[in-house]
């Protein structure tokens, strides 16, 4: 009862904030719960284009609508139902991400369209240094997108973009809940006539929900964006430190872990046409199998990579546009179980984008990586759409590929082995669809997709006394089908709609028992509500249902509210109300019903 002794108090601070406050003349409101409009992506094209006329399936979460109504970026992405979030913790903590059944490690995490893949394990893809005060929104590919980003892109793409200040304005927000929760935010702007100034600053503190499951997450980013004469700069600098209670992560131990990430990019339009962009990313990884005795066994690793990349683009003609490049990353480790190894990979691509009467359009584009050691890849795409008065027609073919990670390759433990003779990954991915958007209330859309992997990365055995051993697996093949609908009702609510089918089958796995490939979601269904009053109150809801494959079905219900004008804006966070007891890894306890309220001052400058 104590936890949310303090919710009524939280309570009547909305209503009284609601009504007996007024905002000051410099207090920005935030919008009303805007409808979706035509919004320009960069996910899924050389070039950024309107959503309506991108032929690959696309979705988009604006991050700074609502911030008060979400905690942390894997909030949002839980609203998508061809995403499947794996969490090991509440929070963002440790978290697997993967598309429409592709293994999380075959899902590409970018920053700003800088890859953030992890080369030791992909566990760590999502160990974002980014604060989530400093995403501007979040766009998601579906299908396989190596043609536009390279290696790792097999079952989709996760692009967290920052923005520069849109005003001069402070945000301090604090927020307490159970389990000894407690976090402090803190984001700050300059805005100026060329130039801008973002710095942002998170904590997020928990004593667990249960022995060994307590964590500490911080992170810190700062971006310089200005113009010159040869175009727009943006400057990135970022850097996180994560220690966490993993007990059960990994098997039955009871482990800690603690991990740091640092993060530099630079981007540098050279004129119109042509942009050259640079990261640096650096992760380490300290883990210890029993926490109260890490003289017993310890890893530690430090993985390092730097990526380069020059593009262009040129108009062939009035609706003819010809976009191509160069790239490059090299990639090390150092660890005292992976060894020491780099590698490192060069790709160029070529994309001919075509548009006529404003119905009909075309891509087509191809990539060629080269590797350390002379082997190559090709990976082309092809994707075209057209418009049937309110209804888009599209459809898409590509291929996609994955160089196994350094823990895929070396690591060795009493229960898990790495095989050094792994073939790279590779798949074909087959989507069709079409999205139906008159100009009235209702808007709809289906997609029927397919993908064909060869020599996909799993750790099986035949036997449960056996270590898990890391092998190739041949002719795996998911279909399904992901649809959704979304109403706009009166007085600026919003209704969705969505779920994705799923199936997998394969022959070469019989009698051995699968650690990650056939842990995909059957069903994964989403009701989403969000409504506004005035500019008094915000709030949402969702409930989602989820089935595994042969496993029974688990539904979660989250609800937000907060105050999204003002000086002083009250929030309240009500994760799992209906306190269901699930795992999304096999093992490892997910938190009960969950509260966390609090507050954000705000002070801006129009």
């Amino acid at each position: 009862m104590r936890t949310i002794a303090w919710v009524p108090a939280l309570l009547l601070s909305f209503s009284f904030s609601s009504f007996a406050q007024t905002p000051g003349p410099t207090a920005p409101d935030s919008p009303q719960i805007p409808a979706r409009q035509e919004s320009v992506v960069v996910v899924g094209s050389f070039e950024p284009v309107p959503l309506s006329e991108n032929d690959r399936s696309v979705d988009f979460f604006e991050v700074r609508e609502t911030p008060l109504l979400f905690n942390t970026a894997v909030d949002y992405l839980e609203l998508d139902p061809a995403i499947d979030l794996r969490e090991r913790a509440p929070g963002g903590v440790q978290a697997d991400l993967s598309i429409l059944g592709s293994t999380f490690a075959q899902t590409l995490v970018l920053v700003n369209g800088l890859r953030m893949n992890d080369a030791q394990t992909a566990h760590h893809n999502l160990d974002l240094p980014v604060p989530l005060e400093s995403i501007s929104r979040i766009e998601v590919l579906r299908g396989a997108g190596s043609t536009l980003y390279g290696a790792d892109a097999m079952g989709g793409a996760v692009n967290f973009i920052t923005a520069p200040a849109e005003a001069s304005e402070l945000r301090l927000r604090a927020g307490v809940g159970n389990d000894g929760f407690n976090q402090e935010r803190i984001f700050g702007s300059l805005l100026q006539k060329r130039w801008s100034q973002t710095i942002s600053a998170s904590r997020d503190f928990s004593t667990g929900f249960r022995p060994d499951r307590d964590y500490r997450s911080s992170s810190l980013s700062s971006q310089t964006n200005f113009r010159s004469a040869l175009g727009n700069t943006n400057i990135l600098l970022a850097g996180s430190d994560k220690p966490f209670g993993a007990d059960q992560f990994y098997g039955p131990y009871p482990s800690w872990e603690r991990t740091k990430g640092w993060f530099a990019s630079a981007y540098q339009e050279l004129g119109t046409q042509t942009a050259a962009s640079f990261g640096y990313r650096r992760h380490t990884d300290d883990f210890v199998l029993f926490r109260d005795q890490p003289e017993i066994y310890e890893n530690n690793h430090i993985s390092q990579s730097w990526q380069g990349a020059l593009r262009r683009h040129d108009e062939l003609g009035r609706n003819t546009t010809l976009s191509y490049g160069a790239e490059g990353q090299w990639d090390d480790i150092a660890s005292n179980n992976l060894g020491n190894h780099a590698r490192n990979r060069e790709g160029i691509y070529a994309n001919l984008d075509f548009r006529a009467l404003r119905r009909f359009s075309l891509s087509v584009g191809g990539r060629e990586e080269f590797f350390s050691g002379g082997q190559t890849v090709f990976t082309p795409s092809v994707a075209g759409g057209v418009w049937l008065h309110s209804v888009k027609l599209h459809a898409s073919v590509s291929r996609g590929f994955r160089l196994p990670t350094y823990t895929d390759l070396y690591y060795h433990d009493p229960a898990t082995l790495g095989n050094p003779l792994l073939k790279p990954e590779s798949a074909w991915s087959f989507e069709a669809g079409g999205d139906w958007n008159p100009a009235g209330r209702i808007t709809a859309g289906a997609t029927l997709f397919q993908r064909w992997d060869s020599n996909l990365i799993d750790y099986v055995k035949y036997d449960p006394s056996e270590p898990w051993q890391a092998m190739n697996v041949q002719r795996l093949h998911f279909s399904g089908a992901e649809g959704h609908v979304r109403f706009r009702l009166r007085g600026h609510q919003e209704i969705e709609l969505s779920e994705t089918y799923l199936h997998g089958s394969q022959t070469q796995l019989s009698g051995a028992t699968s650690r990650y490939v056939f842990d995909y979601p059957s069903h994964n269904a989403r009701f989403t509500w969000t409504g506004s009053w005035r500019n008094l109150l915000v709030a949402r809801t969702r409930v989602a249902a989820l089935q595994r494959f042969q496993h029974g079905t688990y539904a979660l219900w989250d609800v937000s509210l907060a105050r999204p004008s003002g000086w002083l804006r009250p929030y309240l966070q009500f994760a799992n109300l209906g306190n269901t007891s699930y795992e999304e890894i096999p093992g490892v306890v997910m938190p009960g019903r969950t509260v966390i309220g609090g507050v954000e001052f705000v002070w801006a400058r129009k």
